[in-house]
């Protein structure tokens, strides 16, 4: 398997009949809608590692193919690729670089087009936006983006509108949305909903992904069981510098190996780098990335701790994850929770108009910070290695997952 995103994400890459299916879906809902008075919206849901930027990406090439055919009801249509993720659009756009009829400039962050299309008053035919869970839905000043809401804009501009959603992965109170206010919005929209199941990017047990999935929605300890180990490397740590070492060994075989962690550590500047520490280990944070090749991709950056920002979205081979101090075991020693007060990512947490409530934005911290572990334990295709912050999480996970080693051996 490639290590490289835009191979993983090649339009010219074989679909499962799910992932045809869906293309095949997406393609009938333009051509009876492409003329409608009014825009349309086609939503494609699923959860993390259900493959829905490999569709997306096939779609857009036969969309941009069918722009260029004279015999097609959609030539010489204006068609865009959106994604407020910087990471992620560097990958497109390197594809873009080596196909025919897509070009760098069909792909674009939301905020971009959209103040365009202020400016001109000209919209467009056909976008899709990939993580639409990322899109703005309040205005916001660092991002230039003084509208009320970034999808509202764009289907006030276009003909149809595909999007891919996914509650899960909403991360910041600025992009906050569920699945009651995208319907909301949506409501007097022609629409269309499918959703894929299939996990592609975990080749690991089902029972791995019910684990992951139970911490991070009720914060229920699942047992760890003996299926985990079934052709997948899944293993727990007391000791987070032992961790490192593990991924390094694996970088050093298969390549794309990296240490990620959530928020909870104070941005305390060493020599111009925000570092964790978690006993012997000490490693700065991910830098920004002024290159055009994804975080991940970037060699150096085994030296450096991901976060939701820089992995969201990406395969990792192994995936070593820090549940950092907001990530405690409950008051009952069988549950996780979550510490608020120890959240140290201000910008994901800004306050918006619409939610003034201290215990509704409470709450949503809670969700949010809880999305962010499911992301970014969800990275990893073969191998996944925890380490928890948490002296008492940590000593829990430990037992159970020494308890299944002594079961095994």
């Amino acid at each position: 398997m490639s290590n490289q995103a835009n191979a993983k994400l090649s339009p010219l890459k074989e679909l499962t009949s799910e992932q045809q299916q869906l293309v095949s879906a997406a393609e009938a809902f333009v051509d009876a809608h492409y003329q409608d008075d009014t825009p349309s919206v086609f939503v494609i849901t699923g959860d993390a590692g259900t493959g829905k930027s490999v569709v997306l990406s096939q779609l857009f090439y036969d969309l941009q193919s069918a722009a260029h055919d004279s015999e097609s009801p959609l030539y010489n249509s204006t068609n865009y690729f959106l994604v407020n993720h910087p990471e992620l659009l560097k990958v497109y756009r390197n594809i873009a670089g080596d196909l025919p009829n897509e070009y760098k400039k069909n792909f674009q962050r939301p905020t971009s087009l959209i103040n365009r299309c202020r400016k001109t008053g000209a919209g467009f035919d056909i976008g899709i936006v990939d993580e639409a869970h990322l899109l703005l839905s309040q205005p916001d000043h660092y991002n230039n983006f003084y509208g009320d809401n970034q999808l509202q804009e764009l289907i006030a501009s276009c003909r149809v509108l595909i999007i891919v959603f996914d509650e899960r992965q909403v991360l910041r109170l600025k992009t906050y949305w569920t699945t009651a206010r995208l319907k909301h919005l949506l409501a007097p929209f022609h629409q269309q909903w499918f959703t894929l199941h299939h996990q592609f990017r975990m080749q690991a047990d089902p029972s791995v992904i019910q684990w992951i999935d139970a911490l991070t929605t009720t914060g229920e300890i699942l047992p760890i069981q003996g299926a985990f180990k079934n052709h997948y490397d899944f293993r727990i740590f007391d000791d987070a510098e032992e961790m490192r070492q593990q991924i390094v060994i694996k970088n050093n075989q298969v390549g794309l190996s990296r240490i990620l962690s959530t928020t909870g550590y104070p941005s305390i500047l060493d020599g111009g780098k925000h570092y964790i520490t978690e006993g012997a280990f000490k490693m700065p944070w991910d830098q920004y990335n002024y290159t055009a090749t994804p975080w991940a991709e970037i060699p150096e950056t085994i030296n450096e701790v991901g976060s939701i920002y820089t992995c969201q979205g990406f395969d990792l081979n192994y995936a070593g994850i820090i549940l950092g101090p907001p990530v405690v075991l409950a008051g009952d020693g069988s549950h996780l929770a979550i510490d608020t007060h120890l959240i140290t990512d201000p910008e994901a947490f800004k306050r918006r108009p619409d939610m003034q409530d201290s215990a509704t934005i409470n709450e949503a911290k809670r969700t949010l910070l809880l999305n962010a572990m499911n992301v970014i334990m969800k990275r990893g295709v073969h191998g996944l290695y925890l380490y928890a912050h948490d002296p008492r999480l940590r000593d829990l996970l430990m037992h159970l997952y020494r308890r299944l080693k002594t079961n095994s051996e």
